[in-house]
């Protein structure tokens, strides 16, 4: 068995308090690294727009509404290799979720899944 120590630990035990502050350290830590990257995206998805090398959200949906209808669930930048995919998950007038998956140039559909 360890030693006591002054605040009543033994040798080999750290503070719940130290080990709860180190916690919230790392955990916000994290989150600033998340937030700089969803910046860094949003920056990076703005200079695309703003250079011609990717075609608007907007127009993409414009293009899609006659052929898929419902509402868009969540809208996604993709960068794979040699190409920008816009991924949008769509909840179907007919209850089904999609993800269409859209050549950001282009607005070419590149595929449709069904989600489950």
């Amino acid at each position: 068995m360890g030693r006591l120590t002054q605040a009543g630990y033994t040798g080999n035990m750290v503070p719940i308090s130290f080990r709860i502050s180190l916690s919230l350290l790392i955990l916000s830590l994290t989150c600033a690294v998340f937030t700089v990257q969803a910046d860094s995206d949003q920056e990076e998805a703005r200079r695309l727009l703003e250079s011609g090398d990717i075609m608007s959200l907007e127009m993409i949906l414009k293009k899609l509404r006659p052929e898929f209808t419902g509402k868009i669930l969540e809208a996604e930048l993709e960068s794979e290799p040699g190409q920008i995919v816009y991924e949008i998950e769509l909840l179907g007038n007919d209850g089904i979720v999609r993800e269409l998956n859209i050549d950001a140039r282009t607005g070419e559909l590149l595929g449709v899944e069904r989600e489950d």
